[in-house]
């Protein structure tokens, strides 16, 4: 029937269709090279008939045959309108997004992907060539060509084989952490106050200890009248945030925040021969901490949206950013961060950025956010219970009118087969087509980690990001201010007076420069500079910092 890795069915017959519209578009049908197409099958191929450049998906299945003649695509313009890509585990999926990264990155479009099971770092290698690879190009009518691809390895906080990708407490801003911290509305809503005020004293957050020594200084006796003047942040809400802090802390997250800060333009390069860098992070050491890495992946998408300059239509994407794992990013969010990741998509394409979700069913995604995606890759569902029934049949809804019979198709479709349709040329959604997707060119699982770290030592990226920093932030000038306040020792002095007094130490005369720097004149000029400072932290829909380049 078909390959587990690649799909590939084998070809016993030709069918020529009659036109009659069926379900029976999976299955062990030929490669009809000289199949003719009639009736909607052919009205389907010609909605696939672009002039311009274009990714090759692979060939359209019809009525129990493949028709190599008959190519499924997808023009590149168009790649920036977003898309989506689902089926239930094992359909291949990973498949999918390593075959249109690997054409992204032949067109010059650089691509990030998400590598959640760790087994996409393949794409830096040639596939090695086999006779199912050999049959699915042939059903297909893929040209295939063993190919290894420009490839960037990061990590996230460096837990894995990669460049580590961290942020600034200050840039990933408070939205973001609160859905990290798993904080509620109201929780969240304080601690984009104690962000507030944390820019305007000019208290820099770097890391975790800096956020956590703000927070315990606000609760502190001297910390306590500064909350009157932040918008009634309670105490017992500010306790909560520390507990949720420290608690973090001690999973071990504060690895994930500091600095040198992931610089996000570095998503947009491209190889010297010109084809894009494929940037993969590898998220597999990590995947036991969802929330975490799917916000992440929004901070990255949040920080490209705030330094792109606006685009307009472009004839190529800048950048295709695969977001998998994407239920997770939905899940128990709040209304208001639901609000920004649908206007933060609805706006990056006009940045020539694309945004493609991963993900089981189409369900997991909001539908505010479905309806901004103009490409679909549906892979096959599974209907084993009433609860999948239904969401089957709500899958079905969301597709345009198509003579297929789409409960018994994405119910029946193989590993390496889906359901398309994507944007025309002219933006007009394409028709239903099932198609049999093309193979790999690259090899269709990991590289070992030898090598994986061979690459990261020669990435022109190590020596910038390697080595972790640690600079003097709010943490350091909170501690250095709890000193100055500590009350002085009395002075030590030898001997005592018979009469039970003590005789005076010396005291010495502060420099020039000390008198300056303790005058009240200079201190109030530190605290105005600082304020200053603070005040030039803008933040965006996230909560999140935009950085001076």
């Amino acid at each position: 029937m078909t390959d587990p890795e690649t799909g590939g069915g084998t070809a016993d017959h030709e069918t020529v269709s009659d036109g009659t519209p069926g379900g029976g578009a999976v299955g062990g049908g030929t490669a009809g090279g000289g199949a003719a197409l009639a009736g909607p099958a052919r009205g389907i191929a010609d909605g696939y008939a672009f002039t311009g450049p274009a990714l090759d998906l692979g060939a359209l299945l019809w009525d129990g045959a493949c028709h190599p003649g008959a190519q499924v695509r997808v023009p590149l313009p168009m790649l920036n309108r977003h898309g989506l890509v689902a089926g239930a585990t094992g359909t291949g999926k990973t498949k999918t997004l390593q075959l249109i990264a690997e054409q992204l990155s032949a067109q010059g479009v650089p691509v990030f992907l998400a590598d959640v099971k760790g087994d996409l770092s393949g794409i830096s290698r040639p596939g090695p060539g086999s006779d199912r690879v050999t049959a699915r190009a042939a059903e297909t009518g893929q040209e295939w060509t063993p190919s290894g691809f420009p490839v960037e390895f990061l990590a996230l906080g460096g837990i894995g084989h990669g460049i580590p990708v961290r942020a600034t407490v200050t840039s990933f801003g408070p939205v973001l952490l609160s859905k990290v911290l798993g904080l509620n509305r109201t929780q969240e809503q304080s601690l984009g106050l104690i962000f507030h005020y944390a820019d305007t004293k000019g208290l820099e957050l770097i890391d975790l200890k800096d956020l956590r020594a703000v927070v315990a200084f606000l609760t502190s006796d001297e910390g306590k009248p500064e909350l009157k003047g932040i918008g009634g942040l309670s105490t017992a809400t500010a306790g909560v945030i520390l507990r949720s802090l420290t608690a973090f802390e001690a999973q071990g997250m504060a690895d994930f925040f500091g600095e040198p800060e992931f610089d996000s333009a570095e998503l947009l390069r491209t190889a010297p021969d010109g084809r894009g860098v494929v940037s993969v992070l590898e998220l597999a050491a990590v995947q036991d901490k969802p929330v975490l890495f799917s916000t992440f992946l929004m901070w990255l998408l949040a920080d490209l949206f705030h330094d792109l300059p606006e685009a307009g239509d472009l004839d190529k994407p800048k950048l295709v950013f695969f977001f998998d794992e994407a239920h997770l990013l939905f899940y128990d969010a709040s209304d208001a961060f639901l609000d920004a990741i649908t206007q933060t998509v609805r706006l990056i394409r006009s940045k020539g950025v694309g945004v493609f979700f991963v993900t089981q069913t189409p369900k997991d995604v909001p539908s505010d956010v479905l309806g901004q995606l103009g490409n679909r890759v549906q892979h096959a569902l599974r209907a084993f219970t009433p609860d999948d029934r239904k969401a089957l049949r709500a899958t079905v809804k969301t597709f345009p009118d198509s003579p297929y019979d789409l409960e018994e198709l994405l119910t029946g479709l193989g590993t390496g087969e889906a359901v398309v349709t994507v944007l025309s040329e002219t933006g007009a959604p394409t028709p239903v087509a099932a198609t049999r997707l093309r193979a790999p060119e690259s090899l269709m699982g990991p590289v070992d980690a030898a090598e994986l770290d061979r690459a990261v030592r020669d990435s022109p990226l190590h020596e910038r990001y390697a080595q972790a920093v640690d600079r003097e932030s709010a943490f350091e000038r909170l501690s250095a201010r709890e000193a100055e306040a500590a009350p002085e020792e009395p002075p030590v002095v030898k001997g005592e007076a018979r009469g039970g007094g003590r005789k005076k130490a010396p005291v010495e005369e502060p420099s020039l420069v000390e008198q300056v720097v303790g005058s009240g004149m200079f201190k109030s000029l530190a605290r105005s500079v600082g304020t200053q400072l603070g005040r030039e932290i803008t933040r965006s829909l996230f909560g999140t910092a935009r950085r001076r380049r």
